[in-house]
């Protein structure tokens, strides 16, 4: 699914709420010539990746019209992917899949994708620009910014980037599994897809390690177990 190319006119409940090029400002005045701003999205779903989206905003460029990925609609969204990618100095996406959610758990599987947008950039990020207050980059290279999707301009343009990539990747599987609603939910908790989950049981993209799965049923799929470390220390078959 590709961008329309033409944005629609600005909500007024958006206007004079544009992010702005002050953190990055900072970092190129410290002679930090490559400053990233990257942003998650698909942490809390049930079903398909976690992805990361990374940008390296262009000094001598601007834009108009980004904000936040939460605080627009999809079609805003859309239209808004390619103008991003057009203006971005270097941009890319990482992505985590449901299987290394399960397998890692969600905290290093988020890094996993981290490392991936930021390797796919293609240059090396002399500064990376994160929203919140958890550093799940590390490299002591990284930034903290609270709301940092609200204020930072590399930062927003991320979180659509990763937000208009996961729903694509989520509407394109939607017509493998009928019923389920990928192509509204994206993956993500409602009650309706709680409720396809108990009566149809997971797809073959669900996450299995979440302890409510325990009480559905599961189509001959079991719930993942993250395996014991200590297992083998104390496998007594062969003794």
């Amino acid at each position: 699914m590709g961008s329309t190319g033409t944005v629609p006119r600005l909500r007024s409940a958006l206007r004079g709420k544009a992010p702005g090029l002050t953190a990055e400002r900072e970092w190129w005045e410290r002679g930090r010539a490559v400053v990233v701003g990257i942003d998650e999205v698909g942490r809390g779903a049930w079903a398909g990746p976690l992805t990361i989206g990374a940008v390296v905003a262009p000094k001598d460029r601007r834009i108009t019209k980004v904000r936040d990925s939460k605080t627009l609609t999809q079609a805003e969204r859309e239209a808004m992917f390619d103008r991003i990618t057009d203006w971005a100095e270097a941009w890319a996406v990482g992505h985590a899949s449901h299987v290394e959610c399960d397998e890692l758990g969600m905290s290093e599987a988020q890094r996993l994708a981290a490392r991936r947008a930021l390797a796919g950039l293609g240059v090396h990020a002399d500064r990376v620009l994160l929203d919140g207050n958890w550093d799940f980059v590390g490299r002591g290279t990284s930034s903290l910014i609270v709301r940092g999707d609200q204020t930072s301009l590399s930062i927003a343009a991320a979180s659509v980037l990763a937000k208009v990539t996961r729903d694509r990747i989520m509407m394109a599987e939607a017509p493998h599994y009928p019923g389920y609603d990928f192509e509204f939910n994206k993956g993500y908790p409602c009650p309706r897809h709680r409720v396809t989950l108990q009566g149809m049981g997971p797809t073959a993209i669900h996450r299995r390690r979440w302890v409510f799965m325990d009480g559905i049923h599961w189509s001959g799929v079991r719930r993942y177990e993250p395996p014991d470390p200590q297992g083998a220390l104390f496998d007594l078959t062969e003794a």
